[in-house]
């Protein structure tokens, strides 16, 4: 593995957005589940940078070009009463992967995590993604076999709001 010397990590900023969108797409489709995405760069606009962020992004550049991204937010904690960061995406387009991009992302959010005072660094990966798994493993995750993702979403989460 070779690290290229001009890749750097930054806050994204709103001219990041098309960029990051795309890669959302990108990962959508390389997960299987493009007919789930609706985000359009309005909405991540506004999920981002808007009056009320939701989230949070950072972005890794090889000579300029925008090559990953990382989308994450704050969660809390109960049993620790601290908060947690949530990475909710972290993608390295696919011509630039085995660089070690990934690796420096997460190394990157992991310290913004201590930094913040976080108890915990988490996210979720899909069981099938066997090289994600042993990757975030060799990076000292813990995957947690015993918990399930619950989601509601579109008519049931209307149904379940209103019942």
């Amino acid at each position: 593995m070779t690290l290229d010397s001009t890749f750097a990590i930054r806050p994204a900023t709103p001219a990041d957005v098309t960029h990051i969108q795309s890669m959302i797409v990108e990962l959508a489709v390389f997960e299987k589940l493009e007919h789930l995405v609706v985000a359009t760069e309005q909405k991540l606009h506004e999920g981002l940078f808007g009056a009320h962020p939701a989230c949070e992004a950072i972005v890794g550049e090889v000579d300029g070009e925008v090559v990953t991204f990382a989308l994450f937010f704050h969660n809390f904690s109960t049993f620790l009463t601290k908060r947690g960061l949530y990475l909710e995406d972290l993608y390295v387009r696919q011509t630039h992967r085995g660089q070690g991009y990934g690796s420096r992302m997460l190394k990157h959010l992991a310290r913004l995590a201590v930094e913040r005072g976080c108890g915990r660094f988490e996210w979720s990966v899909l069981d099938w993604n066997t090289p994600a798994i042993n990757f975030y493993k060799s990076m000292g995750a813990e995957i947690l076999p015993d918990w399930r993702i619950c989601r509601v979403t579109g008519t049931p989460l209307t149904a379940l709001a209103e019942g």
